[in-house]
């Protein structure tokens, strides 16, 4: 016999309840059955065990708060794993686009060849005066935000940090900014 959405909905409501209430089963459980899942994830996009591991103990952590802040409601009787996964693979892809996973080697201004202004196409030169008009002309948040991220090479984890912030919002704040950059300098071309 089929289940019923409310049965589904209620079963996974309890599991919610014992996961809010610690229950070490209810815990375990959702650590062993998704961990294996998340783990695949990362070895098959550049990850190391360790770092499926670390990933995964940092989603399992913000599903955990989620759950005790009441942020997360279920839909169906798969919703909370479908959710770890996406949060834990969300925090993969911010690991792999992080200045910590970027081998970046930032050169000094003393091994750059000193270029005459001539030497850019005016086309370039153009370009780089919009973008740094339209630059002076964005709020503080956004100057800091584009500025340590662009230049700094701080992770999205460090922005959030520093501007008191979380990592998503600090990632949909730097996306809204450099749209808002975008669309500044494309009026101008």
């Amino acid at each position: 016999m089929e289940k019923s959405s409310f049965a589904e909905d209620n079963g996974e409501l309890e599991r919610l309840r014992a996961i809010r209430s610690n229950n070490e089963a209810a815990l375990k459980h959702l650590y062993t059955s998704n961990f294996q899942k998340v783990e695949n994830y990362v070895l098959n996009n550049n990850g190391t065990p360790e770092q499926a591991k670390d990933v995964f103990q940092e989603a399992f952590i913000a599903v955990w708060q989620n759950i005790q802040l009441d942020r997360f409601a279920p839909r169906t009787e798969t919703a909370l794993d479908g959710y770890l996964f996406t949060v834990a693979r969300n925090k993969w892809l911010d690991h792999l686009r992080s200045g910590h996973y970027k081998n970046v080697v930032r050169i000094e201004d003393s091994t750059m060849p000193d270029y005459e202004a001539d030497t850019l196409s005016p086309e370039v030169d153009d370009h780089l005066a919009a973008i740094k008009k339209h630059f002076a002309t964005l709020g503080e948040n956004c100057k800091k935000i584009l500025t340590m991220y662009y230049y700094n090479n701080d992770s999205l984890r460090t922005i959030a940090d520093h501007m008191g912030w979380t990592e998503p919002t600090a990632k949909n704040n730097k996306y809204r900014c450099i749209q808002r950059l975008r669309e500044l300098v494309n009026k101008d071309a």
